[in-house]
C-alpha cells in the first residue's frame, strides 16, 4: 500500500473583509452572527451550493437533580463557587451508584458533564476518608491536564491532585507517589511505570478506592484490548495490597456501553445513558467540495504543501476541490466573521496544512490576522502543547486546526463552530467532535466537510446514515492472543502468576502461558509461573509499529517532535518532505536502530510520495459461507509488506519527476481478514471480461475497504485489502480486507458478520457516483499500492451484484 498522493497550489483566499470587520476581528470575538446566518454566508462565497444537507438539532433543557445526601456541605460550597447550583439527573444516577460500590459507565452526550459523575463520589470519599486515593486514566495527556485544573480550581484541603505521565519532571515523581491523593496519567504510564513499580506504589494502592476510566470509548481495537489487560494487571496488584475499587467509567454516547464497559475492566457494570443536561441547538451541515472544472489538475485542487500526507493524497487528478483546502478556506472565512472555530482534521500533515493555509489567506486579507490560528497535534513538545491550549482557552486564538488530540473532554469554553475535515471514522466521534461547539449553552454549527472518498460520499448523500443511525458500540478483543500472551509477560514481571489468575485474564490464559512456557518466558514452578528474564518485555500499547522516531534538525540538534514507528516508513524515508508548524522539512537520514530521523530546512518544489509492495497467505479459515458460485471466509492471514520506494512530484503541476528506490525492512504481520471468491463462471455471466477482472476486483476492494468504517469502530488506515485474479490459497477470483493489527482488531469479524449490509452499502456507493469511470469517490484508494491501476468501476458493480445475489441476508 502507497501513502496519498496529490500535488499543492497556493491558496488564493476568498475573503473579502471590510475594514470594520477586521477590527473587530482584531479585537476578539464578539457577539458573532448566529449559526444559521453563518453557515448562509459561507454558502454563498462560492459558485453552486457545497451544502448537501442541513440538520437542525434542537437545543433542549436540562433536568436537575438534588445533592446526593452523602456530599459533604465542603464539597457542594466547592461546585457552588464553579457555578454548579445543583448535578443535572444523570450525573447524581451515576454518582449513587458508584458511591454504593457499583461499577458503573456513564456514557452521554458531549458538554453533558459527566466528569461530575466521578467527582464526585471520588472527592467526597477523599473528603470523608483521609487515607483514601483515587486514579483517573485518560487517554491523552491534554485530557488529564485538563481535568487537572478542573480538579484544582475545587480548592478542596487535602486532595493534593496531581498529573503524572512522560512530562512530570523526575523531581516531583516521588512527592506524587507519597502524598498524591488524586493522581491523573494515562494507561501508558500505568503499564510503563506505576505497575512495574508497584512496590513504590504501594501506599497509593494500598488505599485505593476509586479509578476513574474517562472517555473509555477511545479504548477500541489493538490499543482497547491491551488497555483491557492493563486494568486486569491494575486489579491484580490492588487485590494483592488488599484494596477492591470501584470502576467509574465515562464515555461518548455508544451502542451498548455497558457490556463494551465490561469487556474493558472485566467487571459487571451498570449504564447510565439518559442525558439531562441542557444542550444549545446545533445546525449541522453536510458539505460537499465543488466539482473541478475538467481543464483543472491536481495542482488547482489541493492546499500547499499538502503533498505526502496520507488522508490529504490521491494518485489521480482530484475530481473534487480537496477536503483540505475546502476546510481551509472555511476556517479564514469564519475566523474573519470573528467565529472562535476549531477544525477537526484526519492526518498530523493535515492539521499543519490547513492551519497554513488559513493563516497566508487571512495575512493577505488582514496582515497579522493570521496570526490568530494555529495549529495542534500529536508529537509536539509539551510546551507547545500547553501554550496552544492557554492561548485557545484564554481567547488569543480564534482558529485552531487540529487533529483528534482535542476531541476528547478538553474543556473549550466559547468555541461558536466546528468544522470537521472528513468522516472521523465513528458517528460517536464525529458527535464529539460535532459537540466541541457551543459548550456554555449556546447556538453552535458544525460542518462536515467530505473527502473525496467513497464513505464520504456515500454519507453526505444518505445523512439518515449519520443522523437516523445509532452510535456504533466500542469493538475490542481481550482474547486476541497478540495481546493477551505479552501482557501476560508483564503481569508475570510484577508477581509469579497463579491459577487464580487465570479468570481474571479471561479466554485463552491457559494456552497463551504455555506458549510462553515452550518459549522459554516463563518458568513454571509449584507456586506459579515465574518471568526468566532481567529485562521486561518491550509491549506498545498503541499498537503503532514500536517506539516513536524522534525527528531532529541536523544543523542544531533541535527536537522537532516525533512520527509513531508505524508511519516512519511512510513520512520519514530518506528524502522524504516533512512539514511542522508551517516550515518544510526534507529528511537526510532514518536511522531505525536508533529510532531518529535527521533534517535540514528547505523548500522544495516537490512533494515526495512513498511506495510499497504486499503479499498475503491464508493461514488459517474460522468460518465460511458457501454460497453457490460466490464464498465468505474469514480467518487468518499473513501479509508482508516493504517500502520499496518514492516518487517526487511536482507540487505547481503533479509531474513525476522520478522514482527514486528505498532499502528499508520488510514488515510482517499475522492478522484477521475476510475474504470473498468468486467463481469465473459466474463473472463471465454477469458480463466481466476475463481481462477485466483485476479491475473489476480490484475496484470493489477499494470501495469495500472506503465502506467497511459504516459497518464497524475502524478507520480505513485501520483496515488493509488486497485482490487478484487467482489467488494460490483460492485458487479463485478473491478479494481480502483484513486488518493492520498484530492478532486482528475485530474488524474483520464485524465485516464478515454484516457482510450483506457491507456489500450493499459498498455497491449503492459506486453505483451512485455521478462519475463514468471511477474517482476517489467511489472506487480510487489514497493508499493504493499500484497506483489505482487498474480499476474497472462498471465491472465492479457487477462483481458486487454477483455476491449479494448470491450471499444470504
Amino acid at each position: 500500500m502507497t501513502s496519498d498522493d496529490f500535488s499543492s497550489a497556493r491558496l488564493s483566499p476568498r475573503l473579502d473583509l471590510k475594514p470594520s470587520t477586521s477590527a473587530t476581528v482584531s479585537a476578539g470575538p464578539g457577539p458573532g452572527p448566529t449559526p444559521g446566518d453563518l453557515l448562509r454566508r459561507l454558502r454563498a462565497r462560492g459558485a453552486g451550493d457545497p451544502v448537501t444537507h442541513v440538520e437542525r438539532v434542537p437545543a433542549r433543557a436540562g433536568e436537575p437533580a438534588p445533592w446526593p445526601p452523602w456530599a459533604p456541605t465542603e464539597l457542594r460550597a466547592a461546585f457552588a463557587r464553579r457555578g454548579v447550583v445543583a448535578p443535572w439527573r444523570h450525573q447524581a444516577e451515576a454518582a449513587n451508584l458508584a458511591y454504593d460500590g457499583g461499577h458503573v459507565v456513564v456514557a452521554t452526550g458531549t458538554a453533558s458533564g459527566k466528569s461530575m459523575a466521578y467527582q464526585l463520589p471520588a472527592l467526597a470519599t477523599l473528603l470523608a476518608d483521609p487515607r483514601a486515593t483515587v486514579l483517573y486514566l485518560a487517554p491523552t495527556k491534554a485530557l488529564a491536564a485538563d481535568q487537572l485544573r478542573a480538579v484544582a480550581a475545587l480548592e478542596l484541603e487535602g486532595v493534593r491532585p496531581a498529573c503524572y505521565d512522560g512530562d512530570t519532571p523526575r523531581a516531583e515523581r516521588e512527592w506524587i507517589r507519597r502524598h498524591s491523593r488524586f493522581v491523573l496519567t494515562n494507561p501508558d504510564m500505568l503499564h510503563h511505570g506505576i505497575l512495574p513499580g508497584h512496590a513504590q506504589w504501594s501506599g497509593f494502592l494500598r488505599r485505593l478506592t476509586y479509578v476513574v476510566i474517562d472517555e473509555c470509548h477511545t479504548y477500541r481495537g489493538v490499543f482497547g484490548s491491551h488497555v483491557a489487560h492493563v486494568l486486569r494487571r491494575l486489579r491484580r496488584q490492588c487485590a494483592r495490597f488488599g484494596a477492591t475499587p470501584v470502576f467509574v467509567l465515562a464515555s461518548a454516547t455508544s451502542g451498548d456501553p455497558a457490556t463494551a464497559a465490561g469487556r474493558l475492566t472485566g467487571l459487571p457494570v451498570t449504564a447510565v445513558t439518559e442525558d439531562a443536561s441542557p444542550r444549545g441547538g446545533v445546525t449541522f451541515a453536510l458539505w460537499e467540495p465543488p466539482l473541478l472544472p475538467p481543464d483543472s489538475t491536481a495542482a488547482s485542487a489541493v492546499p500547499p504543501q499538502a503533498a505526502g500526507d496520507h488522508d490529504a493524497m490521491t494518485d489521480l487528478v482530484q475530481v473534487r476541490r480537496s477536503a483540505l483546502r475546502e476546510t481551509a478556506d472555511l476556517l479564514a472565512d469564519t475566523v474573519a466573521e470573528g467565529v472562535r472555530t476549531l477544525a477537526f482534521v484526519r492526518s498530523r500533515k493535515g492539521a499543519e496544512v490547513v492551519a497554513a493555509s488559513a493563516r497566508r489567506a487571512l495575512d493577505d486579507a488582514v496582515p497579522g490576522l493570521g496570526d490568530r490560528v494555529a495549529a495542534y497535534r500529536g508529537g509536539y513538545l509539551r510546551e507547545e502543547r500547553r501554550e496552544l491550549e492557554r492561548a485557545l482557552l484564554h481567547g488569543d486564538l480564534l482558529g485552531l486546526a487540529s487533529t483528534n488530540a482535542l476531541e476528547l473532554g478538553v474543556d473549550l469554553i466559547g468555541l461558536d463552530a466546528v468544522l470537521i475535515c472528513g468522516y472521523p471514522g465513528t458517528r460517536a466521534s464525529l458527535w464529539q467532535q460535532a459537540g466541541r461547539a457551543g459548550r456554555s449553552g449556546q447556538e453552535a454549527l458544525a460542518v462536515l466537510v467530505a473527502r473525496d472518498d467513497p464513505l464520504d460520499t456515500y454519507l453526505v448523500h444518505h445523512p439518515e446514515a449519520i443522523f437516523g443511525a445509532p452510535v456504533e458500540a466500542t469493538v475490542l478483543d481481550p482474547a486476541n492472543p497478540y495481546v493477551l500472551a505479552p501482557q501476560l509477560a508483564c503481569a508475570a514481571v510484577e508477581a509469579p502468576l497463579t491459577p487464580a489468575d487465570l479468570a481474571l485474564f479471561g479466554d485463552g490464559a491457559k494456552e497463551a502461558i504455555d506458549e510462553l512456557v515452550a518459549a522459554g518466558a516463563l518458568r513454571q514452578r509449584p507456586t506459579g509461573w515465574y518471568w526468566r528474564h532481567r529485562e521486561r518485555p518491550e509491549v506498545d500499547l498503541r499498537g503503532e509499529g514500536g517506539a516513536p522516531v524522534c525527528v531532529v534538525e541536523s544543523a542544531t540538534g533541535r527536537l522537532l517532535g516525533t512520527v509513531d514507528g508505524g508511519s516512519s516508513h511512510f513520512l520519514l524515508h530518506s528524502g522524504a518532505v516533512y512539514l511542522h508548524q508551517g516550515v518544510s522539512y526534507v529528511v537526510d537520514e532514518l536511522d531505525l536502530a536508533d529510532g531518529c530521523a535527521l533534517v535540514h530546512v528547505e523548500e522544495p518544489d516537490w512533494s515526495t510520495h512513498a511506495r510499497d509492495v504486499t503479499d498475503l497467505s491464508v493461514v488459517s479459515v474460522r468460518s465460511y459461507v458457501d454460497a453457490g458460485p460466490v464464498g465468505m471466509f474469514l480467518g487468518e492471514v499473513d501479509v508482508t509488506s516493504q517500502v520499496v520506494s518514492y516518487q517526487r512530484r511536482r507540487i505547481a503541476t503533479g509531474e513525476v519527476i522520478d522514482t527514486r528506490p528505498l532499502d528499508l525492512p520488510t514488515r510482517e504481520l499475522r492478522t484477521v481478514a475476510v475474504w470473498f471468491t468468486l467463481s469465473p463462471q459466474s463473472l463471465a455471466a454477469a458480463g466481466v471480461q476475463p481481462a477485466d477482472v483485476p479491475g473489476a476486483l480490484h475496484a470493489a476492494e477499494h470501495a469495500a475497504i472506503g465502506l467497511l468504517p459504516l459497518m464497524a469502530t475502524c478507520d480505513r488506515w485501520d483496515i488493509g485489502g488486497l485482490s487478484t485474479a487467482v489467488h494460490p490459497d483460492t485458487e479463485a477470483p478473491t478479494v481480502f480486507v483484513y486488518d493492520g493489527h498484530p492478532g486482528g482488531a475485530g474488524f474483520a469479524e464485524r465485516a464478515y458478520g454484516t457482510a450483506s449490509a457491507w456489500l450493499r452499502a459498498t455497491r449503492d456507493a459506486i453505483a451512485e457516483c455521478g462519475c463514468e469511470t471511477g474517482c476517489p469517490s467511489c472506487v480510487q484508494s489514497p493508499k493504493c499500492g499500484n497506483g489505482n491501476n487498474p480499476l474497472s468501476k462498471p465491472d465492479a458493480i457487477r462483481v458486487l451484484d454477483v455476491v449479494l445475489a448470491n450471499l444470504p441476508a
